[in-house]
Formats: C-alpha cells, structure tokens, sequence
C-alpha cells in the first residue's frame, strides 16, 4: 500500500485528477482518495517513485 499526502488536492475535481492520474501510471490501481485529509492510498505493485513523479507533473507533488 503506498500512503501519499497531496496538500495541493482541495477540491472534488483534484481528486478526480489524482485518481486519473494514478491510472495512467496503472489502470489496475485501487485508489482510495481522501480529501479531507488529503490522503491518497494506491494498492499497485508499481514503484512509489512513479506516482510521485506523475502526481507532480499533473500539479499534486506529494509531501516529503
């Protein structure tokens, strides 16, 4: 499981951005978004480093 915090996803349509940008990385991704806490969860066997990178090029960088 790998536990991502997105302080830039605000509103219903960042989190629709996330979870379309996490299938671009892997379609059979399981995402759960979590806007009030600005936490996504992605069950993948791809790499963390991937989303990341993915994440901040659509404009939600994760938090170190």
């Amino acid at each position: 499981m790998i536990e991502l915090n997105l302080p830039d996803m605000t509103c219903g349509h960042c989190a629709s951005t996330v979870a379309k940008t996490v299938a671009l990385v892997d379609p059979a991704a399981k995402v759960d978004v979590d806007l009030q806490t600005k936490q996504v969860r992605i069950s993948s066997n791809e790499d963390r480093k991937d989303f990341e990178d993915a994440l901040t090029d659509a404009g939600y960088p994760p938090a170190q």
